[in-house]
């Protein structure tokens, strides 16, 4: 009889030993496994807040880089609103456009014609990264065009992705507004206007979402439809990071054209904080636009700590897509995350759970990953 007791104890301390080694390999699991409370808000109605995660852990060995994936709840065929995340391949790929125009550079002024608002090319670059400015974006998008951006996405192997519109405005006028270029401080040029297509439905799950949505101050009871908003998936946002951090590991097809000098410059930008790009701390404090980590606090975010990333919060979506990095314990990691919070499922009657539920469930998975990664075993 003792030696049958003996042998279930082994038993059952084998099988627990075995648990844990697995639970161990699977640091998806053990993130959300958390019992910090704003992870488990979320955890345990997972289905209500649409949640899509993708985690990736770096390893370097000698002059190798190697990206390993670990994903929750991924489906490019599941629909959010990607809101302002469309700004950074938007911001990127103007940085290529400007090596096709042997008179333009980042430093180049220009205004939309009929405007009055001057900015550089480096500067709208810098302005979205930082604040994520809705105007900055507009302006990089009439200088290119949806269709343009779009094909070179799609060249890139970055895909699905469809941007359709502008942000921030009504509008949609699929045919661009010339810029007024200047050439140099005496002579201005006046950009063509680029017809675009007329973006066709989205065909995807949840394309319809909620219960109602007002329209002109009116409360109209019918699910909110997204079917010709931008779509930009978790896996897309992803690649693009990866090919901005990582150009090495992709072709040459598959890489930004972007000079040496331009990727430094679009890096830096990345990590600027706000007070550091001349906005007010007060207003603009470090985790404006870093949800991960620090977007439930508004102290500042130490030295060592860099975060390059793109942040995007709309119709009760947030969003971050974000490579971090800790110079002091030699860390780094990439994660992209979405949730939604719109409780009574209405869209435009600004109710979103961004305080309570939405920024410190992410704000809480990116200090998990962030432990994680500093207990982690790297490889050799």
């Amino acid at each position: 009889m003792k030696a049958v007791i003996l042998t279930l104890l082994t038993l059952i301390l084998i099988t627990s030993s075995c648990k844990t080694k697995s639970e161990e390999k699977d640091p998806m699991k053990r993130v959300l496994d958390s019992p910090e409370v704003s992870i488990r808000k979320v955890i345990d109605s997972v289905d209500q807040y649409e949640i899509q995660i993708l985690y990736t852990q770096i390893d370097r060995i000698n002059d190798s880089i190697i990206l390993t994936d670990y994903e929750f709840q991924l489906d490019n065929d599941h629909y959010f609103y990607p809101a302002s995340t469309v700004k950074l391949p938007i911001a990127v790929l103007a940085l290529e456009k400007l090596n096709t125009i042997d008179t333009l550079d980042r430093n180049t002024r220009y205004y939309v014609e009929g405007d009055s608002i001057e900015n550089t090319f480096a500067e709208d670059v810098i302005n979205i990264l930082t604040v994520s400015d809705n105007h900055a974006n507009n302006r990089l998008l009439e200088f290119q065009g949806q269709d343009a951006i779009n094909s070179r996405l799609d060249s890139l192997g970055v895909g699905p992705v469809r941007i359709s519109h502008r942000l921030g405005v009504h509008s949609d006028d699929v045919t661009t507004k010339p810029l007024i270029l200047y050439i140099n401080d005496s002579t201005t040029g006046t950009s063509t206007s680029i017809v675009n297509s007329e973006p066709l439905p989205l065909q995807l799950e949840r394309i319809k979402k909620g219960v109602g949505f007002y329209e002109n101050d009116s409360l109209i009871m019918n699910p909110f439809d997204f079917s010709y908003k931008n779509y930009y998936p978790v896996n897309s946002q992803h690649e693009v990071l990866k090919r901005i951090l990582f150009p090495q590991l992709f072709s040459n097809q598959e890489r930004f054209n972007l000079s040496k000098d331009q990727r430094t410059f679009l890096l830096s930008a990345m990590h600027t904080l706000p007070k550091e790009a001349g906005y007010d701390p007060v207003e603009y404090y470090d985790g404006y636009c870093k949800f991960f980590i620090y977007g439930d606090t508004k102290e500042n975010i130490p030295e060592h700590m860099k975060i390059y990333n793109k942040v995007g919060f709309a119709y009760g979506t947030l969003t971050d897509c974000a490579y971090i990095t800790d110079e002091k314990n030699g860390v780094e990691f990439m994660l992209t995350a979405t949730i939604l919070v719109n409780k009574d499922g209405v869209f435009n009657d600004d109710k979103y759970e961004y305080d309570e539920i939405g920024i410190p469930f992410l704000a809480a998975l990116g200090r998990e990953f962030y432990q994680l990664e500093l207990e982690r075993k790297k490889a050799p």
